[in-house]
């Protein structure tokens, strides 16, 4: 009679070790600015661009161009009315040259970096129309930043957005394209 070994014993000592299956990470998906970058005419005393269209389109910024030099720069600048006998005294983004309320020339102050908030409305954009920069679908976010008078619209880079998410500022300090699309949000787990 031949005995067979059924494997039921344990070799002392020795535990076998499964090797972990190893995951792939999954690439996010995240929007990408498809346009053509603006180019400056002129800095001082006031930012002009050349605003690629089928045209050259010719624009200037006025009084609110260190709003965009702020972006360029990885700064997010906000106005504020310096009347202390106004009734708003919160920050304004976009930046008013002038009060709304007193018509006062406004002030600038830099928001403090990061820059956090959280999505008070938000909509997935599949079709951008002419002149959107941007490749399709996006996700459209308005951002309730502490402290503004205002809720600023911008996009979120990659993710899925829902109301009250927590989001943080990011800057197109690389090639920008002298816009507003020199900022967007991203996801904050803070």
């Amino acid at each position: 009679m031949v005995k067979k070994k059924t494997g039921s014993k344990k070799k002392e000592g020795k535990k076998k070790i499964q090797a972990k299956k190893k995951v792939k990470a999954k690439k996010r998906e995240e929007t990408k600015f498809i346009g053509r970058t603006t180019k400056i005419r002129q800095s001082k005393p006031a930012t002009v661009i050349e605003w690629p269209r089928s045209i050259t389109h010719i624009h200037t910024y006025g009084m609110v161009s260190p709003f965009f030099e702020g972006l360029r720069k990885g700064e997010m600048r906000a106005t504020l009315c310096p009347n202390r006998e106004c009734r708003e005294n919160r920050l304004w983004i976009p930046p008013r040259a002038h009060c709304p309320d007193c018509h006062t020339e406004m002030i600038w102050k830099p928001l403090p970096n990061p820059v956090i908030g959280k999505i008070y409305t938000f909509t997935e954009v599949v079709y951008a129309g002419t002149g959107i920069e941007l490749s399709t679908p996006y996700w459209q976010v308005d951002v309730e930043i502490p402290g503004l008078a205002t809720i600023p619209k911008s996009y979120l880079l990659y993710g899925k957005p829902y109301i009250g998410m927590k989001v943080k500022a990011e800057f197109r300090t690389k090639n920008p394209t002298n816009t507003v699309l020199d900022y967007y949000w991203v996801p904050y787990e803070g």
